[in-house]
């Protein structure tokens, strides 16, 4: 899918994390690329992460339930006000996982997934505030999205144990969305949609923003895990003190030396995060194949001509080094690439099928990587698409 009329160098200049935009259907052609039946489908499946809000009075009280839900749920919800919202729905539709594509001038690490909603008439999810950026794309039925002011951690919010819902919102822009309409949302301003027909649908693209506390915590733990016990602090040439009470200077910047020599390495800070921000939204689902395909088999599955692609479910990118290498990260892990597997690498990470020319082909460092990210589960053959 494409998008026309959308000039990403502009967005990103003048709207990108500084102001909500409605893009008027930019599609060159929109169609939806899920049924509301196959998305209740997924939301009843084990290991797929769905909610299901409901409006339970005319006071505007809301409930929140935790999927996955008997297929007979949906049905017992009658004429309620209600929204049904699926996490990576990316994840298991391909054609979903497309709408990703147009969206790609922003760095792959910062994406997160795909959130499909289906809501019957009035249904929404109240209004309310995100930490990160996301693209609202209108797919069935039509949806009225209000925008308000910028919040933070200190705006008030409804008294719910599961929902954060602003307790105050003032609309200060109201557009109603049809298929294929867009709203950028940008992190911290506050937004509400409701659902105008009886079946709406909307398509989520949401990106990821790590905070300050995180980075730190995680790189944190990840360094204490490869420390030794006997890496101590030291004084070897010590002088007397005239106030045993003193924390001298000298012994401060020593002691701040020898954190800042840990946290303060870039290289490896590189590696780490790359490995980090690559690493599956659901790591604990296995996408590995039964048995491994070898080399031979990859070959003859290229020379046949089926097309090769990467995972919905995975994560790519890379880091360009030094003399023309790039470390590779994929779904947590890294692969040191030179030469022809470092143009390969590069290419891996630009689209959803992996394009390859002859020289790749031949190349027996680039098939070996194609066989180890395929056991992984993280590249498929796939001649269904």
């Amino acid at each position: 899918m494409q998008l026309t009329d959308f000039n990403p160098d502009t967005f990103l200049q003048d709207y990108w994390q500084k102001k909500p935009l409605l893009i008027k259907n930019p599609w060159r052609s929109w169609e939806d690329p899920l049924e509301p039946d196959d998305l209740a489908g997924l939301a009843c499946e084990e290991g797929v992460e769905s909610r299901l809000i409901t409006q339970t009075d005319a006071a505007g009280g809301w409930a929140l339930e935790q999927g996955p839900f008997p297929e007979t749920r949906f049905g017992e919800l009658g004429e309620e006000q209600w929204t049904l919202l699926v996490q990576a729905v990316d994840h298991y539709v391909p054609e979903v996982a497309a709408l990703i594509e147009p969206f790609r001038f922003i760095p792959n690490w910062r994406i997160d997934d795909v959130m499909v909603s289906y809501a019957t008439e009035g249904g929404g999810v109240g209004p309310h505030f995100d930490q990160y950026d996301v693209f609202l794309i209108q797919g069935l039925g039509q949806r009225r999205w209000q925008v308000g002011v910028s919040c933070d951690e200190d705006t008030n919010l409804m008294p719910h144990d599961d929902l954060r819902l602003l307790a105050n919102f003032d609309a200060t822009d109201e557009w109603i969305c049809e298929p294929g309409d867009i709203v950028y949302i940008p992190p911290g301003v506050a937004h509400n949609g409701v659902a105008v027909d009886q079946h709406c649908m909307t398509y989520s693209i949401g990106f990821r923003a790590p905070s300050r506390s995180e980075l730190i915590g995680y790189w944190i733990d990840d360094l204490l895990a490869d420390m030794k016990d006997d890496d101590r602090y030291g004084d070897p040439v010590m002088k007397p003190q005239e106030n045993p009470g003193e924390i001298q200077p000298e012994a401060i910047q020593r002691l701040h030396n020898m954190i800042m020599e840990k946290i303060g390495d870039r290289e490896a800070f590189a590696r780490w995060f790359g490995q980090y921000s690559s690493t599956p939204k659901y790591p604990d689902v296995d996408w590995r194949t039964e048995e491994a395909i070898g080399v031979l088999q990859i070959r003859k599955n290229l020379a046949s001509g089926l097309p090769l692609y990467r995972n919905p479910a995975s994560r790519f990118s890379y880091i360009r080094q030094s003399a023309g290498s790039v470390l590779l990260f994929v779904d947590g892990a890294c692969y040191t690439c030179a030469d022809q597997t470092s143009a390969f690498a590069e290419q891996l990470c630009v689209q959803d099928r992996v394009e390859l020319d002859e020289k790749f082909v031949g190349s027996d460092d680039v098939i070996t990587l194609i066989s180890e990210l395929y056991d992984r589960g993280s590249l498929i053959f796939d001649n269904n698409r």
